[in-house]
């Protein structure tokens, strides 16, 4: 009689164990499924922005739809179809979507990834990129995209030789408030900054005589400010559309 028991159980923990599984794996190819089918709407929809196919939007966004773009632009769905023109002669591009995830709860799914912007202007080549998130309702068997938002991912610019560049004004430290600064030093013929003692080394690349951009990954701009005399007073690191005023702990008058 043990024996029996002992096997009727066993035999109940393998049907459970399947059914299990066995529900894992659909869920897996519905998600699947889902990923491959937003991917497709979402290239439909990049595609359709440089040729102004206005109507590829009207088709897959949802009625109330709301998209939040990269400059913090809010858009319901008539503005968004309404904004969606050709490209202008000379100018020309595409968008590349790289390391898509997606998320499925039941008629919701979120997709995000990376946008991959390349972009031509009069011969000049361009990159940028996005970090993404589009959220899709299912109506009616069919995805509608319901919100999206992105941002342009920081990445390193170009190098701009500047010239006479005297990289010896600028070390020193600057602050910004009590045990708060950032100190300036010069490595061979780069600038770097630390903000405590044995702290990360934040690379400086000159934009023009007094700007540099960091290589932090914000990619701030710091601009020097020097007074009257010439000599070099502050600093401001100018970050997100505001500026941080630091000043020069030996500023000479």
């Amino acid at each position: 009689m043990a024996t029996k028991l002992r096997k009727l159980r066993e035999g109940g923990w393998a049907i459970v164990l399947s059914i299990v599984s066995g529900a894992s794996a659909v869920a897996a190819d519905v998600e699947t499924e889902t990923k491959a089918q937003l991917l497709q709407l979402t290239q439909e929809l990049m595609d359709a922005v440089p040729a102004g196919k206005a109507d590829v939007w009207q088709r897959i966004l949802a009625d109330v739809a709301m998209l939040v773009d990269e400059y913090g632009r809010r858009q319901d769905k008539a503005e968004i179809v309404e904004s969606i023109h050709p490209f202008p002669q000379g100018f020309s591009g595409s968008i590349e979507i790289r390391d898509p995830a997606v998320r499925v709860q039941g008629d919701v799914a979120v997709l995000n990834g990376e946008f991959y912007e390349r972009e031509t202007v009069f011969d000049q080549k361009l990159v940028v990129r996005y970090i993404f998130s589009n959220t899709f309702v299912r109506r009616d068997g069919a995805w509608k995209l319901l919100a999206a938002n992105d941002v342009t991912l920081p990445t390193p610019p170009p190098v701009l030789a500047v010239a006479d560049l005297k990289l010896d004004d600028y070390p020193g430290v600057y602050s910004y408030g009590p045990g708060r600064a950032f100190t300036i030093a010069r490595d061979s013929d780069t600038l770097f900054y630390t903000t405590k003692a044995g702290g990360r080394h934040t690379d400086l690349e000159a934009v023009a005589k007094d700007v540099f951009m960091d290589g932090g990954d914000e990619k701030s701009l710091i601009v020097f400010r020097r007074n009257a005399r010439g000599a070099i007073t502050e600093l401001i690191e100018r970050r997100k559309y505001n500026d941080l005023h630091l000043v020069r702990a030996d500023a000479k008058g």
